[in-house]
């Protein structure tokens, strides 16, 4: 047992997929699939109950969870007491801030290079605790919050696009206006995971005097991508920063075509807290990375071959 295995294990427990704390971890699927294997090997049970559609922790997994945090807390413990004080900044994000906040990392860290810089992945509401407890410096996230002791730096916005079928009416062309989306079904998370989306593209339609038509929920082990190609009359949301990761064929991207939708990109951070010299260092950084990146153009082919009308 190592170390590394537990990370492994640990990004598994709470992603419940394989293939999602792989992405989280930064290597393949059937490497993080290997290490977990000879751990449950060495302790001699199985950590997780695996099916075609459904990954959960197994009793032994479940008890294992708050003994592996504990000792990953003390491998952290021990690096920084062999390291000593440094000056650190700690950002927190999801994983689909990691293009832009490396970036925004490694300009800093060559005018700061005494600064160590962390990124940590949480979710939405462990971004903003661990901002609020002192645990983090920084929150990267979309949208904004109101509480005490907390405020919310703007860094820029991201437009969403628009993703099909290549098979759907509306695919050939690079721009479209929501009216034409409106009789076609809209695939999303479930609204209590994707407030923010759900909220943007519902005001966008009520601007254009429409009612958005939402399809059944995408569920947890599926892919908005993955639905929406397997259903040629639905389209779905992608965040501009997210999209390069898009299957090259089978899909279509385009704009809304009056710039509706649109997310604030944001940081929080403890009242007064931008103003130190390496945060706000940080944060002009990452205002360049996320205008640079939030508003790309469409695949120019689709990601089908051949070229897009314009509209």
């Amino acid at each position: 047992m190592d170390f590394r295995q537990l990370r492994y294990f640990l990004a598994v427990s709470e992603e419940l997929s394989f293939s999602r704390a792989a992405e989280r971890c930064f290597i393949s699927q059937s490497a993080i699939s290997h290490q977990i294997t000879k751990l449950e090997q060495e302790l001699g049970a199985p950590l997780f109950e695996r099916s075609t559609r459904v990954v959960r922790l197994s009793p032994a997994g479940t008890r294992l969870v708050p003994i592996a945090q504990e000792v990953l807390s003390l491998e952290t413990k021990a690096f920084a007491v062999a390291k000593g004080p440094r000056d650190r900044i700690r950002i927190t994000a999801s994983m689909s801030f990691a293009p832009q906040s490396l970036d925004a990392i490694a300009r800093v860290r060559e005018r700061h290079p005494d600064l160590d810089i962390e990124f940590v992945i949480k979710n939405f509401t462990d971004r903003i605790d661990a901002v609020s407890a002192g645990d983090a410096d920084i929150a990267l996230i979309r949208g904004e919050v109101d509480r005490p002791g907390l405020e919310t730096v703007e860094l820029g916005v991201e437009d969403l696009m628009i993703a099909t079928s290549s098979q759907h009416p509306v695919s050939a062309f690079s721009t479209v206006e929501l009216g034409e989306l409106a009789p076609y079904p809209l695939l999303l998370p479930p609204r209590p995971s994707q407030v923010l989306i759900h909220t943007v593209v519902e005001n966008a339609f009520v601007d254009v005097g429409r009612r958005v038509h939402l399809g059944p929920p995408i569920a947890r082990d599926h892919t908005a991508i993955l639905d929406v190609i397997t259903n040629p009359r639905a389209w779905t949301v992608l965040y501009a920063s997210t999209v390069g990761e898009a299957p090259r064929t089978g899909l279509a991207l385009m704009r809304e075509a009056r710039n509706r939708l649109r997310v604030p990109v944001s940081g929080i951070v403890r009242t007064g807290a931008a103003a130190s010299p390496g945060l706000s260092d940080l944060v002009e950084s990452l205002r360049r990375t996320v205008t640079a990146q939030s508003s790309v153009p469409p695949n120019p082919g689709h990601g089908l071959g051949g070229t897009p009308q314009a509209r």
